[in-house]
């Protein structure tokens, strides 16, 4: 059997509960055909890039499967049919990820303060001392014509 890791976008209009039911349903089918889930993350409701289906936002869930193709195939059937599903991706992987994927791990960056912003950037207005300044040409305006 082959590995897969499967992400799917639920409406934002449906219940967390709704989506764990969609979930459930999805193991069901892969059980029965032959296959294994293993890990499930729930990532939350999270914007989207852009609207789908006249959606700006989406329940975004993550499964690992180890199934054959065909349990595969009719899990992704069945949510084609599903209404509540804005977009599905499933990838074949060589190993699953051990522990939390990336999406669940806390933002580690160093140059972020604690409300997520950027640090101090500096006098954005002065000459940058990488770059030379180019002297004037004798006559031109004060203005800044070029």
């Amino acid at each position: 059997m082959a590995l897969y890791e499967h992400i799917y976008l639920a409406r934002q209009d449906v219940t967390a509960q709704q989506v764990e039911a969609l979930t459930e349903q999805m193991k069901t089918v892969i059980e029965a055909n032959g296959g294994k889930v293993g890990k499930v993350e729930y990532w939350g409701v999270k914007s989207l890039a852009f609207r789908i289906k006249k959606n700006r936002k989406a329940h975004f869930t993550l499964i690992n499967i180890d199934a054959p193709h065909a349990a595969i195939a009719e899990m992704e059937r069945q949510m084609g049919l599903n209404e509540d599903v804005l977009r599905l991706l499933t990838l074949r992987v060589e190993a699953h990820e051990e522990g939390q994927s990336a999406m669940m791990r806390k933002r580690e960056d160093s140059d972020r303060d604690d409300r997520g912003e950027r640090g101090d950037r500096g006098d954005r207005r002065g000459p940058r001392p990488d770059r030379p300044r180019r002297p004037r040409e004798e006559g031109a305006a004060e203005g800044g014509a070029f």
